[in-house]
């Protein structure tokens, strides 16, 4: 799995005009799933999300989590992490996981988040054409792949 994981003050997903997920202080994470993800797949990256130490401390340093500052976390689906441009000028998608698949490790996702105890998880809706606005504070973008790729 690989996840985008961008610290927020808000953000916001719209599916046309209706907001399917808001938070303020918290997280952004755009997750996608690719062939041959699995539970453990999951696991590593909900792990590694809940407890990223990217928040300041009260000496400014990044040095909390998302729970240890009771933030918020918004999930939106993002097929296209697993997009393929080194050749050509359209990106390949063969990577990614099916969308039966997906679609469940993503509600998984969600479930797991709350479980870690995150208490405010929002999401997207998984294959919606969907707008996603944030404020992204310091800003700060971290780049996970369960595989260990990058």
């Amino acid at each position: 799995m690989r996840a985008v994981v961008q610290r927020v003050t808000r953000a916001k997903v719209t599916v046309g005009d209706r907001v399917t997920g808001s938070i303020d202080q918290g997280l952004l994470v755009l997750l996608g799933a690719g062939a041959g993800d699995t539970d453990a797949d999951l696991t590593y990256i909900v792990d590694k999300t809940v407890n990223l130490r990217i928040f300041a401390d009260d000496a400014g340093k990044m040095n909390r989590s998302v729970l240890d500052v009771g933030g918020g976390v918004l999930v939106v689906s993002q097929f296209t992490l697993y997009g393929d441009a080194r050749q050509g000028r359209r990106p390949a998608f063969t990577s990614a996981l099916e969308p039966t698949a997906a679609k469940a490790l993503y509600e998984a996702s969600l479930v797991r988040l709350k479980a870690a105890g995150i208490t405010r998880v929002e999401a997207g809706e998984f294959a919606a054409d969907m707008a996603v606005e944030l404020v992204n504070d310091g800003p700060v973008t971290i780049l996970l792949e369960s595989r260990k790729a990058f």
